[in-house]
């Protein structure tokens, strides 16, 4: 099935490594053109070429996303489709162990880079003729944890503000809708001292074994086990394609049946 991409201009935000670059890739692969923002080149600068072009960006600049959108526009034109999959996600003891500089720079990062990037796009998506916004939020939107207090309520934060902007903008031809995935095998697991390592270390565990317990004990998914990068970024695809065209305001869930708290 085609996907209606061919020659479109993309931004993908954290697309250094993870679903990020996941999703460029896709993109890349439906003939679209990318600009592909990170603070980190990753595995993404390598791919540059006539339809990549990798900025290395902060995206917790104030004027961060105009100078995207002057780059974008450089390369490829006013761009068409904008996928923020910036973010991080900091582990702590309790919820109430972040001081206000470890919430406000998860604030920054997770939930004002999308606000940065949507306040200068889609401006520029109307003056166009329209266009596609998709933002990653998470399960952990709805999924209260302690341990992930500020990512929790930041990526909650990211889908109410995807809604609020799809009522304001629909009329004017730009769709807005969230992606929020389960837990997904990203290089946050994997690399060392990462999420498998820790788990791993916690149940006295090889690191594969307990991914496993993880997904199918821990948190009980139905289909048992991690969503692929690569599985994320096709719903990225699909909701920023003509194929999702009468799709706005919604929040996709990619996360292998697990069913949230709240």
């Amino acid at each position: 099935m085609k996907t209606g991409l061919d020659g479109k201009n993309v931004v993908v935000t954290g697309a250094g490594s993870g679903i990020g670059l996941a999703t460029a890739k896709a993109f890349l692969a439906e003939g679209a053109n990318v600009v592909g923002v990170d603070m980190n080149p990753g595995e993404i600068e390598p791919l540059t070429g006539s339809r990549l072009v990798f900025l290395k960006k902060d995206l917790t600049g104030a004027r961060v996303g105009d100078e995207v959108l002057s780059a974008a526009v450089e390369a490829f034109g006013p761009p068409a489709v904008l996928v923020n999959c910036a973010g991080i996600a900091p582990v702590r003891e309790s919820a109430l162990d972040g001081a206000d500089a470890d919430w406000m720079h998860s604030i920054d990062v997770n939930f004002l880079s999308v606000v940065r990037m949507c306040r200068a796009l889609i401006p520029a998506m109307v003056d166009a003729g329209g266009g596609s916004v998709v933002s990653v939020a998470s399960d952990a939107a709805r999924m209260p944890d302690p341990f992930f207090a500020e990512y929790n309520v930041t990526k909650a934060s990211i889908v109410m503000f995807m809604k609020t902007l799809s009522i304001e903008f629909g009329p004017k031809n730009v769709r807005v809708n969230t992606v929020s995935p389960g837990p997904t095998r990203t290089p946050m697991w994997d690399r060392p001292g990462g999420f498998a390592d820790s788990l791993a270390e916690q149940l006295g565990l090889s690191a594969e074994e307990a991914i496993r317990h993880f997904a199918t004990t821990m948190r009980r998914l139905p289909l048992a086990r991690l969503a692929s990068v690569d599985e994320v970024a096709a719903v990225n695809v699909f909701l920023s394609s003509p194929l999702a065209s009468f799709v706005t305001g919604a929040e996709y869930t990619v996360n292998g049946g697990s069913i949230p708290t709240v």
